[in-house]
């Protein structure tokens, strides 16, 4: 199976003939770019800052390709505080020393926010040095020297949670921090609490494939080009729940549910945020294409810049 880039957009949509939804990202993706960049596996350094590491349970649960095939045939992780084997200063010293080696070249995946409060220090990542080490220094000095970042999470790409009204941390998102810092390093938000595998898989996938055939400043420029205002790659956050729903119907009939129990009826009154939320859970599902928040719930428009904030409460019309 060989796909271009433009199969590869249809790919994240699920629009390529013969793949159902079940089947976005057949394994095949893997073989197609696992020699991108010269035949070299991108060097990739995973960052966790203010966040609840949902983001990185998220992405251990993709199935199509498998995560296996993703670390081990398309990128090389060289630093993730969750999954790999080391820890302490011989981790952190790898980490700057795959940045300095890569300069330019590595690829920085960014999970959870950026504390600014108090020099930094309400989120220390490690030591190197004998030598505490924040999210601050980190992406101070890591930021630069990447090709280009992916913010994962609501909490990552515009501070999320740990930003919300109330705290005294000073949390921002990449973009917005490497704003204050005049850092110019592209950057692609990859939203949602968490967002889907599939959400990260083919973003990752579609900006290799991209770099393969046009180098890596023309790649990453056709990456930018596919992003929404909010930084965000249309394949996935291109639709509008509300006007996708299943429910859409009974909007339309004036029909509104009074109860989660109830089997029809447009869920606004309960709360539901789809009106103003963009992504394409609605066919995309969740746990394996088995279900999706509108199904059991409501929306909660998590993957949106307000979040959470002006999505509050989360149970109430809007």
């Amino acid at each position: 199976m060989s796909l271009n880039r433009r199969d590869f957009v249809k790919l994240c949509t699920g629009t390529v003939a013969g793949l159902g939804v079940s089947q976005m990202f057949n394994p095949a993706v893997c073989e197609a770019i696992s020699g991108s960049l010269n035949g070299e596996r991108p060097p990739v350094l995973w960052l966790q800052g203010a966040g609840c590491t949902g983001c990185s349970v998220s992405l251990l649960n993709s199935v199509n390709p498998h995560i296996k095939d993703v670390l081990l045939k398309v990128i090389s992780l060289e630093f993730h505080p969750t999954v790999m084997a080391w820890e302490g200063e011989p981790a952190m010293e790898h980490m700057f020393k795959i940045a300095d080696k890569y300069d330019g070249k590595f690829f920085l995946v960014v999970e959870g926010s950026i504390p600014t409060e108090a020099e930094g220090k309400y989120c220390v990542v490690g030591e190197a040095d004998h030598q505490e080490i924040t999210m601050v220094e980190a992406m101070k000095e890591l930021g630069p020297k990447a090709a280009a970042v992916l913010a994962i999470g609501t909490c990552s790409a515009y501070g999320g949670i740990p930003a919300a009204a109330g705290s005294q941390t000073g949390a921002k998102g990449v973009r917005d921090f490497f704003e204050s810092e005049e850092i110019a390093t592209p950057v692609v938000n990859i939203p949602g609490c968490p967002p889907h595998p599939d959400w990260i898989v083919g973003t990752v996938t579609v900006a290799l494939d991209a770099i393969k055939k046009h180098g890596l400043a023309d790649g990453l420029g056709e990456v930018v080009e596919i992003l929404d205002d909010d930084g965000r790659p249309t394949p996935f956050y291109g639709e509008n729940i509300h006007d996708n729903c299943p429910y859409l119907e009974d909007f339309d009939n004036d029909l509104l549910a009074t109860k989660f129990t109830d089997v029809r009826g447009c869920r606004m009154e309960l709360g539901c945020k789809g009106p103003d939320t963009m992504s394409d859970c609605y066919k995309r599902k969740w746990n394996n294409g088995m279900n999706w928040c509108v199904q059991n719930a409501v929306c909660i428009g998590c993957v949106e810049p307000d979040f959470p904030d002006g999505k509050s409460p989360f149970y109430e019309p809007a």
